[in-house]
C-alpha cells in the first residue's frame, strides 16, 4: 500500500501529468489528512481546482493525524531539517508501513525503512 504526497495530487490536476490520476483511483492508496489541509488550503485555488481536489479527497482513503503519527513526525524532524508536512507524511507512511509516492523523493530517501517512489521522470 502507498501514501500519496500532496505534490502528486497537485500535479495530477495538470493535463501533462494526467497519468498520475491512476494513483488516485487505486483503492490501495491513501493520503494523509495533512495533504488535504495543504492542497485545499491553498489560498489561490480556482473554483474548478477546488472541485477537482475535493473530489480527489472524497475518493481517497484519508488517514487522520494521530498521536503516534505526531510523535514519529517529531522524531523525524529531530533527526534532520524537514518541513512539518513532510514529517507528517513520512511518519504516516512509517506507522502504516506504506510506500511514499512523491515527486520529491530526496525529502524522504534518508529515512530508514521507508520505501519511496517518484513516478514523475
Amino acid at each position: 500500500m502507498r501514501i500519496i504526497d500532496s505534490n502528486i495530487i497537485i500535479y495530477s490536476a495538470l493535463d501533462e501529468f494526467s497519468y498520475l490520476r491512476e494513483y488516485l483511483k487505486d483503492s490501495q492508496n491513501y493520503v494523509s489528512k495533512f495533504s488535504e489541509i495543504e492542497v485545499l488550503g491553498y489560498h489561490g485555488l480556482k473554483p474548478s481546482q477546488k472541485q477537482y481536489f475535493e473530489s480527489v479527497f472524497y475518493s481517497l482513503n484519508v488517514i487522520p493525524i494521530t498521536d503516534p503519527i505526531v510523535r514519529k513526525a517529531i522524531d523525524l524532524r529531530q533527526q534532520k531539517k524537514m518541513t512539518a508536512g513532510d514529517s507528517l507524511i513520512g511518519a504516516t507512511a512509517l506507522i502504516s508501513n506504506f510506500e511514499v509516492i512523491t515527486r520529491n523523493s530526496a525529502d524522504f530517501d534518508w529515512i530508514e525503512n521507508l520505501k519511496v517512489h517518484n513516478p514523475i521522470k
